[in-house]
């Protein structure tokens, strides 16, 4: 999911922007697990280093941009949130993406951010991922009692997403309800690296 920091200095592009979300969990239709030695394991420590890594291994080509400027104590705060989640999958031991849960008020739980490192896509494991991710979200309240149960799970994609994310997300159980065309920056992908030179 694409996520850009506006500029007053850099020229704007329109970007679609689609919000999808399930109201069930029947709604859920999960993807078969990969061939290989593909786990999904919760991140339990709130950890600004490792957050930050998969936020830009994840983000750098498709121009995730809002989380670069944060400092330390801002990650700790967003980490720290009540009944926020961070579920990374491993394939033979390596982190391959994560998807990162947010609960809202009157059990709503937003995908704030899902994806896979570039080396680890069209191998299916997103799919998987996914699956274990909103399944994860529809039990969130059992791993955090003073939540609400969740009620609805949502997100939103954009057209500067990667070409397979929409598709995941329908054959995943979710569906359209809100498209909009934003102006956002037309900025160089950052790429794994911000700030570092060629």
């Amino acid at each position: 999911m694409s996520n850009a920091t506006h500029s007053a200095a850099a020229p704007l592009s329109d970007v679609t922007v689609w919000h999808l979300e399930q109201t069930s969990p029947a709604d859920l239709k999960p993807a078969a697990a990969p061939d290989g030695s593909v786990t999904v394991v919760r991140s339990e420590t709130a950890l600004p280093e490792f957050s930050r890594f998969l936020y830009t291994a994840v983000g750098g080509d498709v121009r995730w941009t809002d989380r670069l400027d944060l400092t330390y104590a801002q990650w700790e705060e967003l980490l720290e949130r009540p009944g926020v989640e961070t579920w990374v999958a491993y394939e033979n031991g390596t982190p391959a993406g994560f998807i990162e849960l947010g609960p809202q008020e009157d059990g709503a739980v937003e995908i704030v951010y899902f994806g896979l490192i570039p080396a680890f896509r069209g191998r299916r494991i997103g799919g998987h991922l996914l699956s274990e991710g909103v399944a994860r979200a529809w039990d969130l309240a059992e791993r955090h009692p003073e939540r609400t149960p969740t009620k609805r799970v949502w997100l939103h994609t954009c057209s500067n997403d990667g070409p397979h994310a929409m598709g995941n997300y329908l054959r995943r159980g979710f569906r359209l309800f809100d498209t909009k065309t934003e102006q956002e920056p037309d900025v160089p992908n950052p790429g794994p690296w911000p700030g570092a030179h060629a």
